[in-house]
């Protein structure tokens, strides 16, 4: 070659392009909180990993279908293994809350959120005042209880 600097020159402004031109990431998979969303996959899964079990939850519906649920607002990853250990998807998730029905009350600092549907009731959220939280957390937790039977009525 008669020209080395020219290559070189060519080789770094390559590089440069590849680290700065267009992005090949995917969106995020958006599932809002306490819902579910199904994903299909291309090769059967033998191990699925989220990287904060907090945020959102998978499970495998079948071999090639997994079903993703909300717990927090936030961003997560799932990792899809194969039987033999290889990758099969590596994807953002993105845990929102519901567009429509939600309602905050301010109050100074204390806040207090509500799903209106059309009737308002509680909706537990982070970041709620920590009274009105475990208030609600508790009456809904009884009445969880009470409906599959392991509370027994009042006399």
């Amino acid at each position: 070659m008669r020209h080395p600097a020219l290559l070189a020159a060519l080789v770094a402004a390559a590089a440069s392009l590849g680290a700065v031109g267009p992005s090949t990431a995917k969106d995020p998979i958006a599932v809002m909180i306490d819902r579910a969303k199904v994903m299909r996959i291309s090769a059967p899964a033998a191990t699925i990993v989220i990287g904060n079990p907090a945020i959102a939850d998978a499970s495998i519906q079948d071999r090639q279908t997994l079903v993703i649920t909300g717990k927090i607002t936030g961003v997560t990853n799932l990792v899809i293994l194969d039987a033999k250990g290889e990758l099969i998807a590596d994807e953002l998730i993105s845990v929102e809350k519901p567009d429509r029905g939600m309602v905050t009350v301010q109050r100074g600092v204390q806040r207090s959120t509500y799903s209106c549907t059309p009737n308002c009731n509680v909706a537990l959220e982070p970041g709620d005042a920590a009274e009105f939280f475990s208030q609600a957390q508790g009456q809904l937790s009884s009445r969880n209880g009470f409906v599959a039977g392991s509370v027994a009525p009042q006399q």
